[in-house]
């Protein structure tokens, strides 16, 4: 156990685990020694099944988010190869400008 300056020993304080949630929609973890935190930010504490639930949320949002751009980023590639397609370039090099992965198109494979 450490010890004070006058010869004591100190008692060891563990730390308390507080979960936040934030008016902004984001979300923290506190570590405390000193008992229930003072938020800095707009927000309230909640149990950590809530937290978690949030952190779920979230990252299910952030994984359709991506979904979603990829979906475009796929749909601009193909749209890319059917133009490129029609002006007459090679598939193979088609593919290399735009990117594009997937099938060819009947008229491609033809």
């Amino acid at each position: 156990m450490p010890e004070t300056e006058l010869g004591g020993d100190l008692p060891v304080v563990e730390p308390v685990t507080y979960w936040v949630l934030y008016d902004d929609g984001s979300s923290g973890r506190i570590e405390s020694t000193t008992g229930e935190p003072t938020l800095t930010s707009p927000g309230h504490l909640v149990t950590e099944a809530e937290y978690q639930a949030r952190i779920n949320e979230l990252n299910a949002a952030n994984e359709a988010h991506i979904a979603a751009i990829q979906a475009e980023e796929d749909e601009r590639k193909r749209e890319d190869y059917d133009a490129l397609i029609a002006a007459g370039v090679p598939d193979v090099t088609a593919r290399r400008l735009s990117g594009y992965e997937g099938p060819a198109p009947a008229e491609a494979r033809a």
